[in-house]
């Protein structure tokens, strides 16, 4: 499957997911297929949150099997993501990797915060993560201008996931090499907690 209908099907998936969340009654999903309890056949990486309200699989319509799913606070890029990415591409094949984000992000919150307030209220670990996302957030506290705090939020999490495509892009000369052969997609997303949707940054060019 390549990057244009892998992110078709990702797109028809959380179409028919927000369609559910807006019904009443009980919603399925597709779970297991026989075929795949000896194997995986993933056709997209998701580098996500580790937030429990954005779990890829059910977000996207997806059974077991279907996403390469890598999940950590702020869907930041550090090596052991970059090499779990790079694992699936050349295991699998996969030719789409999303970087899903979304809104009422807590470590975005957090980095907000921490560029406002004191830092030093941070835990050492909690702190690495910030240091992670702060490039991105640190010019957009800076310059913003308004007074709405969620405003403020949701422009720095626009930012960080722009700035973990690029750095997907930067630290890997495997993804890199993929990319200029025209066999890897790297898209930015968010996923909004209030509807459900997910919006995707297409404009977003992939360099090489």
């Amino acid at each position: 499957m390549n990057a244009q209908q892998a992110l078709d099907k990702l797109m028809a998936g959380n179409h028919k997911f927000v369609t559910q969340a807006n019904q009443s009654g009980v919603h399925s999903f597709p779970i297991l297929r026989d075929e795949m309890q000896l194997e995986q056949n993933p056709f997209a990486i998701i580098l996500g949150c580790s937030d429990a309200r954005v779990p890829a699989e059910l977000v996207f319509y997806q059974g077991l099997g279907d996403l390469f799913v890598i999940r950590v606070a702020g869907n930041i890029v550090a090596p052991s993501q970059i090499g779990s990415i790079e694992f699936a591409c050349q295991q699998f094949g996969v030719q789409l990797v999303v970087v899903l984000g979304h809104t009422r992000c807590g470590a975005i919150q957090a980095t907000v915060e921490a560029l406002t307030g004191d830092p030093d209220d941070l835990s050492p670990n909690v702190a690495a993560i910030v240091d992670r996302v702060t490039p991105a957030v640190d010019p957009i506290v800076r310059s913003y201008q308004g007074t709405d705090r969620d405003q403020l939020i949701q422009l720095a999490m626009q930012a960080n996931i722009q700035q973990s495509v690029q750095m997907l892009q930067m630290r890997s000369r495997i993804l890199r090499s993929l990319i200029r052969h025209d066999e890897l997609k790297i898209v930015g997303a968010e996923y909004s907690i209030e509807t459900g949707k997910v919006d995707f940054y297409l404009d977003q060019q992939n360099e090489t």
